[in-house]
């Protein structure tokens, strides 16, 4: 069931070349992304604050003081509320909490540290709500993944209160791509090659800005002090070893980490949850990890 489940998703994201213009790859992932849309029992209320775009949701039976605040994947270019309006809301039913998604700006138009300061905004205007951070988890996928932790990180190096979890899917961690699986997973990954990361990373990663830099690579940052982790990715991604290597430096830095590879699955696969089976076992784990650390 799980192959003939992940072979329609791999179907649907093969259906069209990718795209080439940024206007184009955006249009695209909100495509594929809000291919099964929301279910109908999720309240929605949009939200704005700092001029950055955000939207709320609440599945019946969720905990409001409780939140999940989610940034989005699309390598920092693309993504956006629609595309992953699926995926958060089912989160946020999973963990029994109330949900906030961010529109983050994004590169070209806007590179770094754009997105990288709108999180600290989506954080304190979280914060300004009366939630109090340890009723928080922070999470997000791919590039979202990468900006989850160097939000934290930056939390936690200005003596700030930082959240009670995180919850990492399929995060992109290096934007130098040093990892290994980019090679070794190429012909199995329908999505994420290393000369497309390139264009990415070029887009969002201004001149004589060290894409080592932790605010931008968090692979590369000191990771102690970080709340408890759960980290998610599919054995069939090139971006594999950039959650193998991460857990491995959070666990040495003495950080919680709970790292699930989950055979045959690809980029960010509990986008598609409407029609996935692993993608629902998935948010359900996370989901349990949430309601774990913000009773």
């Amino acid at each position: 069931m799980a192959g003939a489940e992940i072979n329609d998703i791999r179907a649907l994201l093969g259906a069209k070349p990718r795209p080439v213009g940024w206007a184009e790859r955006r249009a695209r992932i909100e495509e594929v992304g809000a291919f099964w849309p929301v279910a109908p029992d999720i309240a929605l209320e949009p939200a704005r604050f700092d001029g950055i775009s955000g939207e709320w949701s609440l599945a019946p039976g969720s905990d409001p003081g409780r939140v999940l605040l989610f940034f989005h994947g699309g390598g920092y270019c693309s993504g956006s509320l629609v595309s992953h309006r699926r995926m958060v809301t089912e989160a946020g039913r999973a963990a029994r909490a109330r949900t906030l998604a961010v529109a983050f700006r994004l590169a070209p138009e806007h590179p770094f540290p754009a997105a990288y300061d709108d999180a600290l905004a989506a954080w304190r205007f979280l914060l300004s709500q009366g939630i109090a951070p340890g009723r928080v988890a922070v999470g997000g996928d791919s590039a979202g993944g990468g900006l989850t932790v160097a939000l934290m990180n930056r939390l936690r190096d200005g003596g700030e209160a930082l959240p009670a979890c995180a919850w990492l899917a399929s995060p992109w961690t290096d934007l130098a791509m040093s990892g290994d699986t980019l090679a070794t997973k190429d012909a199995v990954d329908p999505l994420i090659h290393k000369a497309y990361l390139e264009e990415l990373a070029s887009a969002y990663v201004p001149a004589g800005v060290d894409r080592k830099d932790p605010r931008v690579s968090p692979l590369y940052g000191a990771l102690r002090g970080l709340p408890p982790l759960i980290i998610q990715v599919g054995s069939d991604e090139t971006l594999l070893a950039d959650s193998t290597r991460f857990a491995a430096a959070a666990g040495a830095a003495d950080v919680a980490v709970t790292l699930e590879i989950w055979p045959h699955m690809i980029h960010a696969w509990p986008m598609w949850n409407a029609r996935l089976e692993d993608g629902r076992r998935a948010l359900a784990n996370a989901g349990a990890f949430i309601q774990a650390h913000t009773r």
